[in-house]
């Protein structure tokens, strides 16, 4: 989990996951061109990214196709939310159920 945090951590490589996210198979030219750094620095994020698993590279000939693995974040989604949602969603639930009570009350009294 800690090198899906450290990837997620800088806005670059954040950049980068949506572009692949919404060019799925893109090139690392594609990738190197939207952004106004080197060659070399988006290739060292793109590095970070794949330890992370978060990018997946698939080599076809001299081409390099990468692609978005959301697995990883959804691991941490996982953990997160169902180890603590059990406790603290009928809490959060009864909350909004009383607020829109109280809103419904007070629209029929104005």
């Amino acid at each position: 989990m800690d090198k899906v945090f450290n990837a997620l951590a800088h806005e670059t490589r954040r950049q980068i996951l949506d572009f692949v996210m919404q060019n799925a198979g893109a090139l690392s030219g594609d990738i190197t061109a939207q952004f106004e750094v080197s060659r070399i620095a988006v290739s060292k994020h793109i590095k970070i990214l794949e330890r992370a698993n978060l990018l997946i590279i698939e080599k076809s000939g001299r081409e390099r196709l990468h692609y978005f693995n959301p697995m990883p974040i959804q691991a941490i989604y996982d953990r997160w939310t169902d180890a603590y949602s059990q406790f603290f969603a009928p809490k959060l639930n009864a909350f909004k159920t009383e607020i829109e009570s109280t809103e419904e009350a007070h629209e029929k009294t104005a």
